[in-house]
């Protein structure tokens, strides 16, 4: 008979739980595009959508929502007429930038070229 195995929790590998929590937010689609978007200054919503081609109004508005709870962006209300509102990375959102640059280098190095959205 085999000899019976026994589990060595040490020897587990587990993801990082910090990793985890990043991707559950940045793993969102449009996350990441509107995060990038955002590191150039502060923009309007329908900047946004213009920036983005294929988001959805609802959906745009959905990932800020969830960008400004998790405290990387901020809804401004700029008085009218006409009554604007724009958003903009606060400091976290901002210390994103380097990491976002260097999974752009990652990407045009290592993963094949696809068809190119086109914006505004």
């Amino acid at each position: 008979m085999p000899v019976e195995q026994r589990h060595d929790p040490g020897a587990c590998k587990q993801v990082d739980h910090a990793i985890t929590r990043v991707f559950q937010l940045l793993g969102k689609r449009w996350t990441g595009p509107i995060v990038s978007v955002l590191t150039n200054g502060p923009a309007y919503f329908v900047d946004l959508r213009r920036a983005i081609p294929g988001i959805s109004e609802r959906m745009l508005s959905d990932r800020l929502t969830e960008l400004g709870a998790a405290g990387l962006v901020v809804r401004e209300v700029d008085e009218g007429p006409p009554l604007r509102v724009s958003y903009r990375l606060t400091e976290s959102g901002a210390a994103l930038d380097p990491a976002l640059r260097e999974l752009g280098k990652w990407a045009k190095r290592y993963l094949p070229e696809g068809e190119r959205p086109t914006g505004c």
